[in-house]
Order: C-alpha cells, then structure tokens, then sequence
C-alpha cells in the first residue's frame, strides 16, 4: 500500500507544480509509437524490480 502511495505522490506532482509542462509533456507521448512505449515500460519494470530486489 506504501508503494501505490508513493507512485500516486510522484505522478500527481508534475500536473500540481506545472499543468502546462505536464501537457506538452503528455501530448509528446501520444506521439511515440507503440515500441518506445514498450521499452520504457520495460524499462521501468526492470528498474522497478531491481531496486525492490535491492532493498528487501
């Protein structure tokens, strides 16, 4: 439960400190195409369970 809180802290900061960042950061997303989405992704999971793994 710690952990989805900390990532709903994290995600909900960008729109909070800058609204028209988060905007030209998320219309730069719709742009990628379904690979790069999938490698960050990937990405995210490997780094994800890395430092889970680290840390336990």
């Amino acid at each position: 439960m710690v952990a989805i809180s900390l990532v709903l802290i994290f995600e909900g900061l960008m729109p909070l400190i800058s609204p028209p960042k988060w905007r030209e950061m998320f219309s730069q997303l719709l742009q990628l195409e379904d690979g790069q989405i999938r490698f960050f992704g990937l990405s995210i999971v490997l780094l994800g369970l890395f430092l889970l793994g680290a840390f336990i």
